[in-house]
C-alpha cells in the first residue's frame, strides 16, 4: 500500500480552524493530498523514486501539466506527472469527479433551459466558480454519456440466481410539463456473491408492459438462471415476474407486507401482530411456518378479519425464501438493500428537484450507480455461494431440482 506525506503548514494548519478562511484552507488540503496521491502513483508505475538508480524503472520522469477539477469546495489545482519513456495514468479523475459532473451537468441544464430559481443558479456559480455555456455542457455531456450507456447496456455475463427489483419515482419537465417518471432499478447477485447493478431504465409508469420491456432487455443482455426475484406487491411488477421468469420463485418483500398487515388490523392488536409476524417470518422450514399461519389466523379471524385474510392469501409469496439454505434468507425476504440504494439517489435528487429532461436523469442516476456498483464489486461479497450451488447441484442429482 502506498504511503503519503502530506505536508500542512503553519498557515493551512490556522486556515483550517478559522471561519474566514476554512473553505479556502480545506481546499488547499485536498489539493496537497490530490497531488501527493498523484506522485505515489507516478513512482509506482515508473518503479523508482525521483532520482533512483535501478535496473527496475519502466521510465522517467519530464516534469509536470496543471489540470484543474472543480469540487464542492472549490477548483483544485493538480500537478499531474509526465514520463518520459511512458505514459502517466491515473483514474483519480474520473473516479472523483463522475457523479459530481452528473449532478452539475443537471444543475447548469435547469439554468440554460431557464427552468431554475434564482437560488439554483447562485448554487450552481458556487459549485462551478462560473457560468457555463451550452456548448460547454454539450462537451461535457459527450465525456459521461457513452460511459453511462456503456454500463447500462454492457453484456451480462455471469449467472445471478438472485434478483431485487425496485422504482423511484422523480419530477421531469418535458414539452413544458412536469411529469413524474419511474426509475426502474434491478439488482443482482452474480454466481461469486457479489451484488451488480445489473439495470436500470426510465419509464412512464410501473405497468406490466414497461417492466416488461425492461426485463426483455435485461434477458436480451444475457440474464438466465434467475432463481428467486425479491420486489414488492406492484401488480404490473408481478405480472411481468412471473412472464419473464417462469421457474423462478417470486418473494413479496415481508417490510412491505408488515406494513400492509398492520394497515389492516386495529390499532390496540398492531403490537402483538407484528410479533406474531416475526415468528413468522423467523420460521425454520415452511410446516413450521404453516403452523405458526394457522395459530395467527385462528387467533385474529374474528379480531382482525382484513388481516387474516390478506396473510392466507399472501402466504406462499411471503415464504418463498423459505426454499434456500437459512443463510441466504434474511437479506433476500426483504427490498432494504434496494431501498437503502435508492435512500442515496433521493439525497441527490432532493438537490435537484426537477430534472430538465430525461437525459439528465439517466446521466446522474448513471453516474450514482456506477460508483455504487464498483464500491459492490471492490467490496465484501455479499454471499458465500458455495453452499448453495451445493444444494443446487443436490437437487439436481435426485432429480428435483426447481
Amino acid at each position: 500500500m502506498a504511503q503519503f506525506n502530506i505536508t500542512i503548514t503553519e498557515e493551512l494548519l490556522h486556515g483550517l480552524f478559522l471561519s474566514n478562511g476554512k473553505e479556502e484552507a480545506f481546499s488547499k488540503l485536498l489539493e496537497e493530498i490530490f497531488n501527493q496521491i498523484l506522485l505515489a502513483q507516478s513512482t509506482e508505475q515508473i518503479g523508482a523514486e525521483p532520482y533512483e538508480r535501478t535496473e527496475e524503472r519502466t521510465a522517467y520522469r519530464n516534469g509536470f501539466r496543471d489540470r484543474q477539477i472543480t469540487t464542492r469546495v472549490g477548483t483544485l489545482t493538480l500537478r499531474v506527472p509526465r514520463h518520459r519513456n511512458g505514459q502517466f495514468t491515473t483514474e483519480l479523475f474520473a473516479r472523483y469527479q463522475r457523479s459530481e459532473q452528473a449532478l452539475m451537468l443537471a444543475m447548469m441544464e435547469m439554468v440554460i433551459n431557464g427552468v431554475s430559481t434564482r437560488k439554483v443558479e447562485l448554487i450552481t456559480e458556487e459549485l462551478c466558480g462560473r457560468k457555463f455555456s451550452k456548448s460547454t455542457i454539450s462537451e461535457l455531456c459527450k465525456n459521461l454519456d457513452p460511459m453511462i450507456e456503456a454500463f447500462r447496456t454492457r453484456p451480462l455475463q455471469s449467472q445471478y440466481p438472485f434478483l431485487m427489483v425496485d422504482a423511484i419515482y422523480v419530477k421531469v419537465r418535458e414539452n413544458g410539463r412536469i411529469q413524474s417518471r419511474g426509475m426502474l432499478i434491478a439488482i443482482g447477485v452474480n454466481e461469486d456473491g457479489y451484488r451488480e447493478i445489473i439495470g436500470f431504465q426510465l419509464a412512464n409508469s410501473e405497468s406490466e408492459s414497461s417492466w416488461g420491456e425492461f426485463f426483455s432487455s435485461l434477458k436480451d443482455r444475457g440474464l438466465k438462471n434467475v432463481r428467486l426475484v425479491t420486489s414488492d406487491d406492484h401488480k404490473g411488477l408481478v405480472n411481468a415476474v412471473r412472464k419473464h421468469f417462469q421457474g423462478a420463485s417470486w418473494q413479496r418483500c415481508q417490510t412491505h407486507f408488515s406494513r400492509n398487515m398492520l394497515d389492516h388490523t386495529p390499532k390496540a392488536l398492531q403490537a402483538e401482530m407484528k410479533e406474531e409476524l416475526h415468528q413468522l417470518y423467523e420460521a425454520v422450514d415452511l410446516e413450521s411456518a404453516r403452523k405458526i399461519r394457522d395459530h395467527i389466523i385462528q387467533i385474529y379471524e374474528v379480531k382482525a378479519p382484513k388481516a387474516t385474510a390478506l396473510l392466507d392469501e399472501a402466504f406462499d409469496d411471503i415464504t418463498a425464501v423459505l426454499a434456500l439454505p437459512l443463510k441466504y434468507r434474511k437479506r433476500l425476504r426483504t427490498t432494504n438493500g434496494v431501498e437503502r440504494l435508492n435512500e442515496e439517489i433521493r439525497r441527490r435528487e432532493r438537490v435537484i428537484r426537477i430534472f430538465p429532461n430525461a437525459a439528465s436523469v439517466i446521466r446522474l442516476m448513471g453516474a450514482l450507480l456506477i460508483e455504487q456498483d464498483e464500491k459492490w464489486q471492490t467490496g465484501r461479497k455479499y454471499f458465500d455461494m458455495q453452499l448453495y450451488y451445493q444444494v443446487q447441484n443436490k437437487e439436481s442429482k435426485s432429480g428435483t431440482a426447481a
